[in-house]
């Protein structure tokens, strides 16, 4: 059994606080990736009253061998009254920002993209003053799908990186690469007010040189925001960490995000993707940005 260092170990939660936001969730009947997926964080960001909601699951359309939510489950019709319930979730917990993510939804022609606009609708109307996330997946290649979700204007479009190119196959072996520096670009280009974001996973064999060339390339596409976290296995049936990468190491690379120009980076081991998803409201204040006028 591979022992986690010291620097992977968490703090435990104040249970009250994480209780109440487990009783909310339960009462609305949602899911949270934090739940699904086995965040190490999900303690600490109950404790502080926030979750990011994982919507048209708990099952999902693709078996990525690094990841602990269902794929196992046959998938089910989306539920009219999900983006109601995630909505009153929102305003009861006063959350200033939210994060939207989703299981993938391939057997959709829109891979829920409409699902995602609803969801954004009912928060403006429930919960105005709210900022909205939405980390979506690659939705196949559908530009017409993705505009759709940008026009409904959230504050963030999220679509996470996950690896080097090199790994793909064997960690996102129903992903592309290209696709996904794909839909950040296309993202910047339909929606400039909107800020763009992304995500990677280290330890599961990626050489520093290869970060770097992933980090390279996202600025290449104007990516605004990145976050690089540390890999863990969330069961033996998943991929095993090749290495648990230091401290310092995640330091580096933040000072060299910084220098590259990425408006804002968090890398550290337990980083995720929505982790701390709340700073970008500062971000917003330091470079706002104000869709035009029609």
């Amino acid at each position: 059994m591979v022992v986690k260092p010291n620097w992977l170990r968490v703090k435990a939660p104040q249970w009250e606080r994480v209780g109440n936001v487990k009783d909310i969730l339960r009462d609305l009947h949602l899911n949270t990736v934090c739940e699904e997926a086995s965040c190490p964080n999900i303690g600490e960001c109950f404790h502080h009253g926030t979750a990011t909601f994982l919507i048209m699951g708990p099952a999902c359309t693709r078996a990525c061998p690094y990841c602990d939510i269902d794929f196992e489950k046959k998938p089910v019709a989306l539920d009219p009254t999900e983006p109601h319930r995630l909505a009153e979730a929102v305003r009861r917990m006063g959350l200033n920002h939210v994060v939207i993510t989703s299981v993938n939804r391939d057997d959709l022609p829109d891979g829920g993209a409409s699902q995602f606009v609803r969801c954004i609708e009912q928060i403006r109307i429930l919960s105005s003053q709210t900022t909205i996330e939405v980390l979506i997946p690659d939705l196949c290649g559908n530009w017409e799908a993705l505009e759709t979700i940008l026009q409904a204007a959230p504050e963030v479009i999220n679509h996470n990186t996950e690896t080097i190119p090199r790994l793909y196959k064997r960690v996102r072996p129903q992903g592309e690469y290209q696709r996904t520096l794909d839909l950040l670009m296309r993202s910047r280009q339909l929606a400039p007010w909107i800020y763009t974001k992304s995500g990677i996973m280290v330890g599961l064999g990626e050489t520093d040189t290869e970060v770097r060339e992933v980090m390279a390339d996202l600025r290449q596409v104007d990516c605004d925001i990145l976050t690089i976290g540390q890999y863990l296995q969330p069961t033996a049936k998943h991929l095993g960490v090749q290495d648990f990468v230091h401290p310092d190491q995640f330091a580096t690379w933040q000072a060299l995000g910084e220098e590259m120009g990425f408006l804002q980076i968090v890398s550290s081991p337990l980083t995720r993707s929505s982790y701390h998803a709340e700073q970008v409201q500062a971000l917003m204040a330091k470079y706002p940005r104000a869709k035009p006028e029609l």
